[in-house]
């Protein structure tokens, strides 16, 4: 056996204590060298895994195909009124696309001319009949205000209507509503609180409806992927110009940012949020629980030596086998201190309770020769079964998880190595007093014969809960969308959820390339009758249908409206005397016909606030002015646009849309949106499943959450499998006996299955961050239970009155202490993987320190 060669060796290493010490400080040297010259860490996301999955190539081929879709920025512009977020977004765009450095690209895709010419042509035939009919019964007012677009024309458009009223001949009930928001304009504007009126609503009735609340700028940051913030030089620069844009100073509008750049940056930055404090906390709790452990700075000191140079040589490894550490492989370190406290705090605990027969600095390697002996045997079993648990995780498909894999895995034999020769030696040079037999917990005792005398009805519980986790394995829930693991209450997030209700901005969508238009056109129209779709985009959805019947309607709208409409030489914008005048006018106009109006018809407030403003001062008469018709000449532009517009055809789509739905070789891209609100994993699965059903090549963002989230469920399942027959072998090898390898695999599974129980009873619903608390139960677990059944090998009577006991409730403490201040931490993803990996710690200890007991055959020599 090698009881009595790693005793020998770590005597070895205490009589050359310096020189261990030595040799380590210049691998550390090197290993810190290693990390700053050769480790990164990479924010990619995309890299998470294996590029040999079917989907994940479709998914690397569409964005190597639209690169214009990927890595984007997105500005949500949303105002008071619309020509303010149109003005706002627009002057956004052009100082963001001036910028090369920050930005690829900088684009407004609602202001697209070709749009903006055909937007009539987008309305079904009756209500564009009914929007074409009410600005035909307009077109009076209109005429005026295109010879003359200032408030002058407005004042002499509502003199017409007061004299249409006078003459009996107005009829004002479609007006309504244009009347009351010109009454609520000048009644501000001759208060001295001008503010813009919105022609937009006022003209486009219906139409401006359907534009939608917000505008947007979409952009294309040139990121760095060497910052934990790769967008982050551009999302400040946006911030900057944003800050300065005349209708956010203002007030009257808002910038939200959002889109994968900004919300993939915040996560980062939530997950750094309070790091350094939750950091040191730990480190203050940890340093607490092992001078409680083992009750001399002399041991404690040792310890976090070694723990700090065994993590130096895990980073020296990954520097020079990784180099480039993923989102989750950057948990290693956690991992690593977690894990490699327990051999650390089992070798000191066990030490301190040697009872040597020497004395002075030989009896201090006679200490540590028991030591290696009684324990050094059961580290190494522990180190290597862990690291197994974690080299399992290497081969799978989740690049992240096998990252991590590989360097924990190894990191568990560094972990060894560090706590078998440079632990000793330090604890040689500290020299902490020995013959402490109250390392154990002699007051347990009486638990231990207790738990011995009820093992079956014990054993029948944990039957049961075994039984019922078992059962509940079932009901386990993957939620594989990332959006759920990110802060909700983040600028990027509460950003989205404006746009999410919406199908067409929703970030929810599916994806199919094909060979042609023509096959597009028919997949658009066989998917298009899925009931989970809501609709199907392709580049023929740009070309308006039934063209000839909405032509004929605007053509005949428009030999009416353009000939008073296009003015080659409208009006000068007139003074604040002309204004005065005009106003006094129209006030005079209107108070002839008040005896003729309803009492709450807004002419008659129109009449007074104009009344006010004939005599009010100049500045205010002129902020009037702006304040009326600043937007009017754009929208009476857009609507002799739109009443230009002529048939059009698929080679009509300009290519700033087409580039986005063909490629140049004719491959044609179909994209489909669901129908309601995809916030929950199985409606998600649900769509991706009806479109899989029909096409099984779909790509796109929820196609890419659905197969990750299998692919990784799977990866997992693999990997766990793996592991369980690695640490079985490794078991049978060391232990000999296949009961022993029964007996330490057995409170394992148990803790899974009990962990299984609370994940569905709380519920904690698993994801792509909390789901790493997999390997770390299977090393935590598996080191405990080999300490208490090795320890039964031996001959110990009482596992929980025994060194051993305390060692692992502080090695539990410890690693429960890292734990618990990620359960604290700002990011979901983050604080739940913290609480799942407290309740696999819990059920593993419960199932080390109850199960175990219970579970250990009688010998002999327990009725001595």
């Amino acid at each position: 056996m090698l009881f009595a060669p790693i005793g020998r060796f770590i005597t070895l290493c205490a009589r050359h204590a310096w020189l261990v010490v030595a040799l380590f400080c210049v691998l550390s040297g090197a290993c810190v060298y290693a990390g700053m010259t050769q480790l990164g860490v990479t924010t990619d996301t995309s890299k998470m895994l294996s590029p040999r999955l079917a989907w994940k190539q479709r998914s690397d081929e569409m964005a190597r195909l639209f690169p214009q879709k990927e890595n984007l920025l997105v500005a949500v512009v949303e105002a008071d009124l619309p020509e303010e977020g149109q003005e706002t977004a627009r002057q956004l765009a052009e100082k963001l696309a001036a910028d090369h450095q920050h930005f690829a690209f900088a684009n407004r895709p609602d202001a697209n001319p070709y749009l903006e010419r055909n937007g009539l042509m987008f309305l079904e035939p009756k209500p564009l009949a009914g929007i074409l009919n009410d600005t035909i019964a307009a077109q009076p007012f209109l005429s005026a205000l295109a010879q003359d677009p200032s408030a002058r024309g407005l004042f002499g458009a509502l003199s017409l209507i007061a004299q249409g009223v006078k003459q009996g001949e107005a009829n004002l009930a479609g007006f309504q509503a244009p009347l009351t928001g010109f009454a609520n304009t000048l009644e501000k504007a001759a208060d001295g609180q001008a503010s813009p009126m919105s022609w937009q609503r006022l003209l486009g009735g219906q139409l401006s409806d359907l534009a939608g609340r917000y505008q947007f700028v979409i952009t294309q940051p040139v990121l760095d992927y060497g910052s934990f913030q790769p967008g982050g030089a551009a999302t400040d620069a946006m911030l900057g110009v944003i800050k300065d844009l005349e209708f956010v100073r203002s007030g009257h509008a808002k910038v939200h940012l959002t889109g994968q750049v900004q919300l993939d940056d915040e996560e980062f930055a939530t997950v750094a949020e309070g790091m350094v404090a939750g950091l040191v906390g730990s480190l203050l709790l940890v340093t607490l629980w092992l001078t409680l452990a083992v009750r001399s700075w002399r041991v404690v000191l040792p310890i976090v030596v070694t723990l700090v140079v065994g993590l130096l040589l895990t980073t020296g490894f990954a520097a020079v086998a990784v180099g480039t550490l993923n989102l989750i492989s950057v948990a290693f370190a956690i991992l690593f201190v977690g894990i490699a406290v327990d051999f650390a705090i089992q070798f000191s605990v066990r030490f301190r309770a040697q009872s040597p027969e020497a004395a002075g600095r030989e009896g201090m390697y006679e200490a540590l020769r028991m030591t290696g002996e009684e324990t050094g045997h059961q580290i190494l079993v522990a180190a290597l079964a862990t690291s197994a648990g974690f080299l399992a995780f290497t081969p799978t498909a989740f690049l992240g998880v096998a990252q991590l894999g590989l360097i924990a895995g190894i990191g568990m034999l560094v972990a060894f190595v560090c706590t078998t020769t440079l632990l000793p030696a330090l604890l040689c040079i500290c020299r902490p007093p020995l013959n402490c037999p109250s390392m154990g917990y002699a007051w347990m005792k009486p638990v231990d014969a207790q738990i011995r005398h009820h093992r079956k009805w014990l054993l029948a519980f944990f039957g049961v809960v075994a039984v019922i986790g078992l059962a509940l394995v079932p009901s386990l829930q993957f939620d594989g969308d990332p959006l759920h693991t990110k802060n909700p209450n983040s600028e990027g997030m509460r950003a989205l959820s404006l746009l999410i209700d919406n199908p067409q901005t929703s970030p929810y969508s599916a994806e199919l390339l094909v060979k042609s238009l023509a096959d597009a056109q028919k997949e658009a129209d066989r998917l298009d009758e899925l009931p989970d779709v809501h609709d199907v985009m392709w580049l023929g959805s740009y070309v308006p249908t039934q063209q000839p019947e909405k032509l004929a309607l605007i053509q005949d709208a428009a030999s009416m409206l353009l000939p008073t409409l296009i003015v080659p030489n409208p009006k000068p914008a007139p003074d604040a005397a002309a204004l005065r005048t005009s106003a006094a006018s129209t006030a005079a106009a209107l108070a002839d016909v008040l005896d003729k109006l309803p009492a709450n018809d807004p002419l008659r407030r129109i009449q007074a606030a104009l009344a006010r403003l004939s005599t009010a001062s100049d500045e205010r008469v002129l902020a009037a002015n702006t304040a009326l018709v600043r937007f009017l000449p754009p929208e009476l532009a857009q609507l002799r646009t739109m009443l230009q517009a002529g048939p059009v055809s698929i080679h009509d789509v300009p290519p700033s849309i087409a580039n986005d739905y063909l490629l140049p070789d004719g491959r044609a891209l179909v994209e489909v949106h669901p129908k309601g609100v995809m916030s929950s994993s199985g409606a998600l699965r649900k769509f991706v499943g009806s479109l899989q059903k029909i096409e099984p090549d779909m790509a796109g963002t929820a196609v890419d959450i659905v197969e990750s989230a299998r692919s990784i469920v799977r990866a997992f399942e693999q990997a766990a499998g793996a592991a369980v027959v690695m640490i079985a072998i490794i078991l049978i090898i060391a232990l000999r006996r296949v009961k022993d390898m029964a007996l330490v695999l057995a409170p394992l599974l148990l803790s899974a299955l009990m962990t299984v129980i609370l994940v569905v009873l709380l519920p904690e619903t698993l994801n792509f961050a909390n789901i790493i608390a997999l390997p770390l139960l299977l090393g935590v677990g598996v080191s405990f239970n080999i300490y208490f059944v090795m320890n039964w090998r031996d001959g110990v009577k009482s596992p929980l009155a025994s060194p051993t006991a305390r060692a692992v409730l502080f090695s539990a403490l410890t690693t429960g202490t890292a734990f618990g201040s990620l359960a604290l931490s700002h990011h979901p993803g983050t604080a739940s993987m913290g609480r799942l990996l407290l309740l696999s710690l819990a059920c593993t200890l419960l199932g080390t320190l109850v199960f175990v007991p219970a579970l250990l055959p009688k010998r002999a020599e327990d009725d001595v």
